[in-house]
């Protein structure tokens, strides 16, 4: 049986992937709302996709439940697709790094994780329905000198979508983890080498395994999946 989705919400919008997905998803029929901390980004995407916009800050519990609370009537019911793209970066040596911006990139990538998949597990459960999509990457399987707040945060996410997969997914809620390994193609990052075309992740190309994760029969979901350009290292 292959479900059918009605309504998603994407948090940590912006202009790559989430907007990548979000057009993917409309496209489909799906109503959209997009949150994220700063939503002045998001207005020439809301008027292309018709979807509603939310400021939040993901990893503060009441501003998390006051989203679900606002996306509510935005979009006719509770969502059924929820996507978690938010994440927090900062770079460093260990013995340099300030402790308060590492807290804060953890508390982004994997707690903000948390409090989301717990309001959509909420609205979730009563009708077994849903899925819930976490977005990780390379730092979700390896770390990398420099990006140890990263890694941590991603690592504690893959570990939070195992976990969920195990608890939801019997009780009909699809759970994906997803691992972008690989630098995702941006007008903002330096272009591709010519002797080495699609070294970049296409972001339309992405969004579209998360489309084909949505439309699974449920006798056979994914949990995790790797996507990677053909010039990615393992």
């Amino acid at each position: 049986m292959t479900p059918t989705y009605y309504r998603a919400l994407i948090v940590g919008a912006g202009s790559g992937l989430s907007a990548a997905l979000a057009r993917q998803l409309a496209a489909d029929g799906l109503r959209v709302g997009l949150a994220a901390r700063n939503v002045e980004k998001l207005d020439a995407l809301a008027r292309e996709t018709g979807a509603s916009v939310h400021a939040c800050d993901a990893s503060r519990p009441a501003e998390v439940e006051a989203l679900f609370a606002a996306i509510e009537p935005a979009l006719g019911g509770a969502p059924d697709v929820v996507v978690y793209n938010a994440s927090g970066r900062v770079r460093g040596g260990i013995a340099e790094l300030d402790p308060e911006a590492a807290a804060q990139a953890l508390a982004v990538s994997a707690f903000g994780g948390f409090l989301v998949a717990q309001a959509a597990a909420k609205r979730m459960l009563p009708a077994r329905h849903g899925a819930i999509l976490l977005t990780g990457a390379s730092a979700s399987v390896k770390g990398f000198a420099g990006s140890s707040a990263f890694a941590m945060g991603k690592f504690a996410l893959r570990g939070l979508a195992q976990s969920l997969a195990r608890e939801l997914q019997p009780q009909g809620i699809h759970v994906a983890h997803f691992v972008i390994d690989g630098a995702i193609r941006n007008p903002a990052r330096a272009p591709e080498a010519p002797d080495a075309p699609d070294s970049h992740l296409d972001p339309e190309a992405i969004a579209r395994s998360y489309r084909d994760v949505l439309r699974q029969d449920r006798s056979a979901w994914t949990q995790e999946l790797e996507l990677r350009p053909w010039v990615e290292r393992y």
